[in-house]
């Protein structure tokens, strides 16, 4: 497994109708890196955004779709998926303030 650093886990975060709906619980969404573990997750979550204090994590795989052009088959990169939940004390996180 490669050396991860924190600020290499989280890619970007989920910008999603069901995402956005989940933050009024402060349960937020972010695409990670593939081999990033939920310990990881936590830890990138914490040290990233001040004040946030992670209650638990779900992480999930997400296949690649099969996309056809022409004759030929192929699938698109594999993804993961990780939805934080925060603790009811911790800060809300910024990024998804202005949303």
């Amino acid at each position: 497994m490669a050396d991860i650093k924190y600020y290499d886990v989280i890619l970007k975060p989920v910008i999603t109708e069901k995402s956005m709906s989940g933050m009024g619980e402060k349960k937020y969404t972010f695409l990670v890196h593939p081999e990033a573990n939920k310990t990881m997750v936590k830890e990138a979550v914490e040290k990233m955004f001040d004040g946030a204090k992670v209650k638990k994590v779900n992480t999930m795989n997400c296949e690649g779709k099969t996309k056809r052009r022409g004759y030929v088959f192929g699938k698109t990169a594999k993804t993961k998926k990780a939805v934080v939940w925060l603790t009811d004390d911790s800060k809300d996180i910024e990024i998804f303030s202005g949303l």
